[in-house]
C-alpha cells in the first residue's frame, strides 16, 4: 500500500500569516524608507530616482507611491513627479510637540546648572523652530515663544543645526532665504556664514553674539544621532553670558545634548 503523501509542500495557516505579515513590515520599511529618501532629495522626486537611490524596482516603487498618494502623505505633481503630500505636516507638527515634551526635564536641568533660558530648535524645511523652552530665574531672562520660526543665519541653533551640512547645500538655502540682518553683527554673506560654520566644527558649540537681538548671547549644540536635526541652546544677557561664562557653560550643554540623546534613542523614551 503506498505512503501517503504529506503536506510538506502546502504552507500551513500559520506560516502564511507570517509570511503576510512579514511582507506587510516589509512594504512599511520599504514606504517610510521611500518618504525619508524623498525628503532628502528636497521632497520631490522621480520615479527613476527613488528607484535609482533605493535599488528597488520600478513596478514596487509604483505600487509603493500609489498607497502613499491614496493616503495623502504623497502627491503626484503636473510633471508626474512625486512630492511629499499636506498630510505629513500633521505628523511633523505632532511629533515636534512630543520631541519638546521629551526635552523639557533636560533643558530644565540647563537652567539649574547655568541660570539661564533654555531652548530646543529644529531645522523645519529652511527655518529653526523652536519647539521647548524653560525660562531662566533671573528678573532679566530671554524669552522665546515656542513655535517661533526664524532664520538659521542669525541664530546659534541655526549654526549648530547646519554645522555639518555640505557647503552647496548651505549656500542653496541662503539663497533661497536671503541673510536679513536683524542687527547690525548678523551675518549677512555666505561666505562669512561657512567661516562660522568652520569654527562651530572646530570648537563644537555655536554662538549668537548679539545676531539675534542686540543685548543677548546665545550659546547652542546639536543633539547628536537626533531623529531629526535638533539643537539646544541657553540665552541670556551678553553681560552674563561672557567668554569666561562661556567655557563653564559648553560643556554643560554638551553633556545634557549627548543625555538627551540617549534617551531619544532608548526604546521608553525615558
Amino acid at each position: 500500500m503506498p505512503a501517503a503523501k504529506g503536506n510538506a509542500d502546502v504552507p500551513s495557516a500559520e506560516s502564511k500569516t507570517a509570511a503576510a505579515t512579514a511582507g506587510g513590515v516589509q512594504s512599511l520599511e520599504r514606504a517610510f524608507d521611500l518618504l525619508e529618501r524623498m525628503a532628502d532629495a528636497g521632497g520631490e522626486v522621480g520615479l527613476s530616482e527613488l528607484s535609482g537611490s533605493s535599488g528597488l524596482p520600478l513596478p514596487t516603487i509604483h505600487r509603493l507611491m500609489r498607497t502613499l498618494v491614496a493616503c495623502g502623505y504623497v502627491r503626484q505633481q503636473p510633471n508626474r513627479r512625486y512630492a511629499l503630500g499636506p498630510r505629513l505636516i500633521r505628523l511633523g507638527e505632532s511629533s515636534a510637540r512630543l520631541l519638546g515634551t521629551w526635552a523639557r526635564p533636560y533643558l530644565a536641568r540647563l537652567v539649574e546648572e547655568t541660570g539661564e533660558t533654555a531652548n530646543m530648535a529644529l531645522l523645519d524645511g529652511d527655518e529653526v523652530v523652536y519647539v521647548a523652552q524653560v525660562p531662566s530665574r533671573h528678573s532679566m531672562r530671554m524669552f522665546t515663544e515656542v513655535g517661533r520660526r526664524v532664520l538659521p543665519h542669525s541664530t546659534g541653533v541655526g549654526k549648530a543645526l547646519l554645522a555639518t551640512t555640505p557647503p552647496d547645500e548651505v549656500r542653496a538655502l541662503l539663497a533661497r532665504t536671503g541673510m536679513p540682518a536683524a542687527t547690525a553683527k548678523t551675518i549677512t554673506t555666505p561666505d562669512a556664514f561657512l567661516e562660522a560654520l568652520h569654527l562651530v566644527r572646530e570648537t563644537g558649540y555655536a554662538v549668537d553674539d548679539n545676531e539675534q537681538e542686540m543685548g543677548v548671547r546665545c550659546l547652542a549644540v546639536s543633539v547628536p544621532d537626533s531623529p531629526t536635526a535638533a539643537a539646544i541652546s541657553i540665552s541670556g544677557p551678553a553681560g552674563r553670558v561672557t567668554d569666561e561664562a562661556t567655557q563653564e557653560i559648553v560643556p554643560v550643554l554638551k553633556e545634557v545634548a549627548a543625555d538627551l540623546s540617549a534617551a531619544l534613542a532608548s526604546t521608553d523614551g525615558t
